[in-house]
């Protein structure tokens, strides 16, 4: 008796260890959680066998998080590209395999390697210009941000955002710098756009706001928030600009105290698939990464969507720019007064 006690109890114990393995730990934002849970998770479930957990919030947070705890507690995490270069430079990551995964060759080249060595970007987005047409002239370079007529009429990303370090970079082209090389005229030309910007933006809802009270009509801001622009203003229309929109990949990553490394290539590996990316991309979540997808010129308007697209986008030196950043905060809020 005390035999098939110990027999009963040594299998509860296999069993409940076995259960533990086959739970994945994803960390992302939590937006759009609905249509992600039908699109990829329970689909991935069904797949796997296996159960998912979240932990949600947003970039620096989740990151924060992740390297306080030597990298132990996530099995993915999704992050935007220069976050993921923080987390590398921290050494929180584990080198990616890449022949562990089947659909790679599937996604774009931009996407299959951005940060040397570590893991894909699943979708591309872009960081441009968007005005309110009924009120302001045609927009269509990033020095057009500095004309007259734009007094007190911008509103620009905070340099504590994903975008604001970016415009940085853009005000040392119109100085004819490299902001990295000659800051000093880089904030110089910051310095000349103050008179028409009415305030900085921290969030993607207080730039909605900001545009919806009309007391900004034109914003430095990322694709994926023109429909809500759009929706609260008509008129916002994204500026077909000479010099070329900002790439922003979208990257997932395995920790390096992942507890199920193998069940998170898998996940990743069907994240990039043809048929996930479709759903995502047709349904407003996010923009296609994988080159099988097809889309309607109408579903293609509001995403970065084909190669043509793509070869056009400023790709951004994200190990620079951490290096520069704490200077050019401290810069930045001289300036604005923050």
């Amino acid at each position: 008796m005390k035999k098939s006690l110990m027999v009963s109890a040594l299998a509860l114990v296999a069993s409940a260890a076995a259960a533990q393995a086959e739970t994945l730990t994803i960390s992302w934002w939590g937006y759009n959680g609905d249509k992600l849970n039908a699109n990829i998770i329970e689909p991935f479930k069904q797949k796997c066998g296996c159960d998912v957990v979240f932990e949600t919030g947003n970039n620096a947070d989740r990151l924060g998080k992740l390297a306080a705890r030597g990298g132990k507690g996530v099995d993915v995490i999704f992050l935007t590209d220069a976050y993921s270069q923080v987390g590398i430079e921290n050494g929180v990551f584990a080198k990616f395999d890449r022949s562990k995964l089947t659909n790679l060759d599937k996604i774009y080249p931009i996407a299959r390697d951005p940060q040397n060595g570590y893991g894909p970007a699943y979708t591309v987005g872009r960081i441009g210009i968007v005005y309110d047409a009924d009120k302001v002239a045609p927009i269509t370079s990033w020095n057009d941000l500095w004309r007259d007529d734009l007094k007190g009429k911008i509103s620009l990303p905070s340099i504590t955002t994903t975008a604001g370090p970016m415009f940085v970079v853009e005000a040392g082209k119109h100085a004819g710098v490299d902001a990295y090389e000659d800051p000093d005229a880089a904030f110089k030309a910051i310095e000349e756009i103050k008179p028409n910007t009415v305030k900085n933006y921290n969030t993607g809802s207080e730039m909605v706001n900001l545009a919806s009270t009309g007391e900004m009509s034109v914003t430095m801001t990322q694709d994926f928030t023109l429909k809500s622009l759009k929706d609260a203003v008509p008129g916002m229309t994204w500026a077909n600009l000479s010099d070329g929109d900002i790439a922003v990949l979208n990257t997932v990553n395995i920790p390096k105290g992942a507890s199920n490394p193998e069940l998170a290539y898998q996940f990743i590996d069907f994240l990039l698939s043809t048929e996930v990316q479709q759903k995502e991309a047709e349904q407003g979540v996010d923009a296609p990464i994988n080159m099988d997808v097809k889309l309607s010129a109408d579903q293609a308007k509001m995403w970065t969507y084909g190669q043509d697209q793509i070869d056009a986008l400023n790709i951004m030196d994200y190990s620079k720019m951490n290096e520069a950043k704490t200077d050019w905060v401290d810069r930045w809020n001289e300036i604005f007064g923050m």
